[in-house]
């Protein structure tokens, strides 16, 4: 057995022991497809940089076979790997990567793919899902689309290495695949704001879509079955996930924060991680109750906090004094307030985990709901983003 060989089925046996991995054929595909050949290089954290790493460096197959997510691309420019190889680690956010294999298996088997049926991936990516799924669905089953023509020609040319011939396209994934197939599973390896009509009208009745939402508090993972009429409606699901979101859903940047003074500050029996923290039962309903709220990191390594802002100008910072949560707030709304009063109406409401809720998506709404349809709803997209020039505000 070949070294790659082993460490694919070392890799098998994490997933398995984490109890994402359970379906035959997701477990033979694992041990199959060839991860390394997907990643021949990429980037790793450097002391608040990014270092790049290829093929033949020390520790790079063991990288490979990680359980670790892996970033191929710095700020949409495939320029970035080769400057930082040349000029040793640099800056840079992160637009492209290889998923934790964990959370590939999650969404792999919550597809819930049958033999014979097709597949539409959005977000290439560097192929390596896109071989998973070709494994398991067999020659002409899987199409996959990304907006990066960079991405999709290597993808293509590592799928073509590895025995794997997707039909690979260049589009913008909103829009499904270019051809205007119709696919009985639609699997999105990235994040997005609401549901792209385009989705439902690419998927068969009865079909799965899967995908991951792009909410600063609250995001995850949701499967929606689409109806005779077109419209859909599924459920949140109890494993999560987070994905990069598409380039078109991404949010903007936020401005610079307010300073609060001394005074300004005041203890609170709500620590911020109860409303961040993904393992943290409120984080989802908190994503609900606070639509447009968006946390920043600030502070350093030495002295790390934690800020909501939302575009209105509202915004809370946060600290730990003397062992001791506090909070300072301002702008148009008292942001922690809310939080605090939802924190108390989700403990009313039974302390409701994310998959006591669901999605609708029609042509007109898309919106969450709490245990029915018929019960209490919320706007599945808020619409934070500045209007235009020229719009209507």
């Amino acid at each position: 057995m070949t070294r790659s060989a082993r460490l694919r089925r070392r890799l098998v046996e994490h997933l398995l022991d984490e109890d994402v991995l359970h379906a035959p054929e997701w477990i033979a595909a694992f041990r199959a497809v060839p991860r390394h050949v997907f990643l021949p290089r990429f980037f790793m954290p450097a002391g608040g940089l990014w270092a790049a790493v290829e093929r033949g460096d020390p520790g790079w197959l063991e990288t490979v076979y990680s359980r670790d997510v892996l970033v191929t691309q710095l700020d949409d420019d495939p320029g970035r790997w080769e400057l930082a190889r040349r000029t040793g680690p640099v800056a840079g956010t992160p637009t492209s990567s290889s998923s934790m294999p964990s959370i590939m298996a999650i969404m792999l088997e919550e597809l819930r793919v049958r033999d014979g049926q097709c597949v539409l991936e959005i977000g290439t990516g560097t192929g390596y899902n896109a071989a998973l799924l070709s494994h398991r669905c067999g020659a002409g089953r899987v199409s996959t689309v990304d907006i990066d023509p960079a991405i999709v020609a290597a993808a293509r040319e590592r799928l073509a290495a590895a025995g794997y011939h997707p039909a690979c396209a260049v589009g913008d994934g909103a829009l499904g695949f270019p051809a205007g197939t119709i696919f009985d599973r639609v699997l999105c390896t990235a994040s997005v704001s609401s549901i792209p009509p385009a989705w439902l009208a690419q998927t068969a009745p009865g079909g799965l879509i899967v995908t991951t939402l792009n909410r600063p508090i609250g995001a995850g993972l949701v499967r929606l079955v689409v109806g005779e009429d077109g419209d859909a409606q599924g459920r949140v699901l109890a494993r999560d996930g987070r994905f990069m979101p598409l380039r078109a859903h991404r949010l903007p940047e936020t401005g610079p924060l307010s300073m609060p003074s001394r005074g300004d500050w005041e203890q609170t029996r709500l620590p911020m991680s109860t409303v961040l923290q993904p393992r943290k039962q409120f984080e989802f309903f908190a994503g609900l109750a606070l639509p447009g709220v968006r946390p920043v990191r600030e502070g350093g390594d030495e002295t790390p906090g934690v800020a909501l802002v939302h575009p209105d100008g509202s915004w809370v910072r946060h600290r730990k004094r003397g062992g001791a949560d506090e909070v300072a707030q301002g702008g148009p709304r008292a942001l922690w307030e809310l939080a605090e009063a939802a924190f108390v109406e989700w403990c009313e409401l039974g302390k409701p985990d994310r998959d006591r809720f669901g999605v609708t998506v029609t042509g007109d709404r898309q919106e969450f709901w709490l245990d029915s349809p018929d019960g209490r709803t919320w706007p599945l997209e808020h619409n934070d983003r500045p209007p235009a020039p020229g719009a209507a505000s």
